[in-house]
Order: structure tokens, then sequence, then C-alpha cells
């Protein structure tokens, strides 16, 4: 499927560039270039691929990018697609932009609200972009690999020592110390 919709993107959105990553474990996607994906969103959910259902928009910080994942459906398909794009970070306060999609599935409204107050992803002509999560007066975006949590926020001291359960932290830290394969412990509020 993934390899059809890729030859169909790129004859129908000339310029969108899109590849197919297929994987052997794991979720296959596609990626398009950034600058196309309103086309691209459009053409999915309006042509006979019938990708009508907007399931997640969603941003992760990489060292020298952003990625936005779509996840679309068709429910008269019985397909699913994780559309991505790669937007450049040039260094730690660049705010990337891409086009909203808010005019193709009213379900991006929100999530693309979100993708911008923990990511930090403008998205071009959004009817309300603003934070969903955060305080309108918060600084940076909390998903960035490079983001430091305030010590205070209006006079309110953020992660307190005496709410902050370090007796587990170090507890199971030490678990993992002394196993062969750390990654075999897990840490749980019960500390199973």
């Amino acid at each position: 499927m993934h390899n059809e919709i890729v030859s169909h993107l790129n004859s129908a959105v000339p310029g969108c560039n899109a590849t197919a990553v297929i994987a052997e474990v794991g979720d296959s996607s596609i990626f398009v270039d950034s600058t196309h994906i309103l086309k691209v969103c459009e053409d999915l959910a309006s042509g006979d691929w019938e990708m009508h259902t907007l399931q997640v928009i969603t941003g992760t910080d990489y060292e020298d990018r952003i990625e936005v994942s779509y996840v679309l459906c068709s429910f008269t398909k019985n397909n699913e697609l994780i559309l991505k794009v790669k937007l450049p970070k040039a260094d730690p306060n660049a705010v990337p932009e891409i086009d909203s999609v808010c005019s193709v599935w009213k379900a991006a409204d929100w999530q693309e609200r979100e993708c911008y107050d923990m990511v930090g992803v403008i998205f071009k002509n959004h009817p309300n972009l603003r934070r969903i999560l955060c305080p309108e007066d918060w600084e940076g975006w909390p998903l960035r690999k490079d983001y430091v949590v305030a010590e205070e926020y209006h006079g309110m001291k953020i992660n307190p020592e005496h709410k902050v359960n370090n007796a587990d932290h170090h507890f199971f830290k030490k678990i993992q110390e002394t196993q062969e394969d750390p990654k075999k412990v897990s840490f749980s509020w019960k500390g199973e």
C-alpha cells in the first residue's frame, strides 16, 4: 500500500517528494516535503484513498530536525497511514513552521495546538493557535530535548523536594546497577 500511495502522491502533488520507509519491525511510514503537507492531506482525504479520519498529530524532537507525524485512517478502505514531515531545527530557539491541516480535518485543531505547545511547531493559518496544556506565559517547549524546567513559576516552586519520591528512584536505580541487563528493571509506582 505504501509504495502505491507514494506513486500516487508524486503524480498528484508534484514536488511533494513522497518516499516510503518500509519497516521490518513496527510501522511503515511515508515522508513528504513539508511545504506540500496541506495539498498532500487534501488529496489523501478527498481522493481514492479516503483517509477521512485524522487520529493523531505529534511532534518529535531530534538533534537536527523536528518530525511531525500524522496518523490517518480510512474506515471504508480499512487502511491506516503514518505521514511524516521533517522540519529543520537550526538552533534550540528555532520555531519551525508548517501549514495547518484544520481545513481538511476539524480534529487537527486541538492536535496542532498540543504539538505547538509541547514541541514549538507553528501551524500557519491555524484558526486559534495558542497553548493548550501550558499557561500562555510558559517559557519553552516541554518535549524538546533541550528543555530545562524552570525552578519557579509565578512564585510557586516547581518540583519541590518534598513532593518528589526520591526513595523509589534511588531504590530502583540501585537494583538496575546490580542487574546484568538494566533494561529489564522497570520503574512503577508500586515498585514492581
